[in-house]
């Protein structure tokens, strides 16, 4: 059985058909997993063809996963499932309710046919780069969460430009990359705004901002907002010993700082939303019915996700900025 076949005037570009004659004789078991393809001189020469051609049709496939290549050697298959058309490098910071919805989502947009493999980097820049250069090559498309990372930038320009996607976070040196992400600075001062009414029953704000994890706009949105309404305010980095003051409101990113802060109003025997408030950040069927319903800050996650495989299917090269609310409760 011969592995490629070649056709002129076929109206269909050469290395789509190397592909498609690939995948053929793989179906039809003329080639079997560790088998050798022809190599890219061969094919060459048997068919006229330029080496960038063949090197185009054996780069599609070994980034689905299905040929792999071994310097010096040549090219082998890799799998023989033909069906994955799309194989999607997803880069997440860490795994929490808010990334499984993201992810849950994609999965159930972007349809079948697509291979998605999910890594965490957790905040790790060496961790970043090293995911990043293990996976450059072997991937149709790169889904990357680069947070607040300072290296990411040049890290991500190491990999093909038209294949990668920002996700939730992005930044003027990643703005010619198409993303879906959170405006948190926008997000943060509109919803005070929104909140502002119940707000003017406090008389000082505190977020409590550890700053190792947490978007820097969510800062930068809160001062800017304390500033602008002139509502006296004050970043910290932890509760530590410091008491809960009665008629001041907490602005708090970070779940285990929530937690730390109810636990330490309960045993001054501060009432939450009366005594004191709490805005929490991403909002949880928990935080529905915790102290009678937490006040957040959330995007729809669901919605990222699902932007993000519309996206990707599309082709589509754009910056969609995803939908923020504050949601009202007993908190505030």
């Amino acid at each position: 059985m011969k592995t490629i076949l070649i056709q002129n005037n076929l109206g269909i570009p050469k290395y789509k058909q190397i592909i498609q004659s690939i995948e053929k004789t793989i179906e039809e078991g003329g080639l079997k997993k560790n088998e050798k393809l022809p190599s890219i001189n061969k094919v060459c020469l048997e068919f006229t063809l330029s080496r960038d051609t063949v090197l185009q049709a054996y780069d599609e496939l070994k980034k689905r996963g299905i040929i792999y290549a071994i310097p010096g050697k040549g090219y082998y298959v890799k799998s023989t499932e033909i069906t994955i058309k799309q194989k999607v490098f997803l880069l997440f910071d860490e795994l929490n309710i808010f990334k499984e919805d993201i992810y849950n989502s994609f999965l159930k947009h972007i349809g079948k046919g697509v291979q998605v493999d999910i890594f965490f980097h957790h905040f790790n820049a060496q961790v970043f780069k090293k995911l990043i250069d293990d996976a450059n090559g072997n991937y149709t498309t790169y889904i990357i969460m680069p947070t607040n990372l300072s290296e990411a930038p040049e890290i991500i320009k190491t990999l093909p430009v038209n294949e990668v996607y920002i996700l939730d976070q992005t930044n003027p040196d990643l703005k010619s990359y198409p993303a879906v992400y959170q405006n948190h600075r926008k997000d943060i001062y509109d919803s005070l705004l929104k909140g502002k009414s119940q707000l003017k029953k406090y008389k000082k704000l505190i977020m409590i901002f550890p700053g190792f994890r947490e978007p820097l706009g969510m800062r930068e949105g809160f001062e800017k907002f304390c500033n602008d309404h002139q509502m006296a305010y004050e970043v910290i980095t932890k509760l530590s010993n410091r008491a809960i003051i009665a008629s001041e409101a907490y602005i708090i990113p970070n779940d285990r700082d929530l937690v730390h802060v109810i636990e330490t109003a309960k045993i001054q025997k501060l009432q939450l939303g009366v005594d004191y408030g709490i805005i929490s950040y991403n909002d949880t069927p928990l935080k529905k019915v915790v102290e009678n319903g937490i006040t957040t800050i959330s995007t729809n996650f669901e919605a990222m996700g699902k932007l993000l495989a519309q996206m990707i299917l599309k082709n589509k090269e754009e910056q969609i900025e995803n939908k923020c609310a504050l949601i009202v409760r007993n908190s505030l």
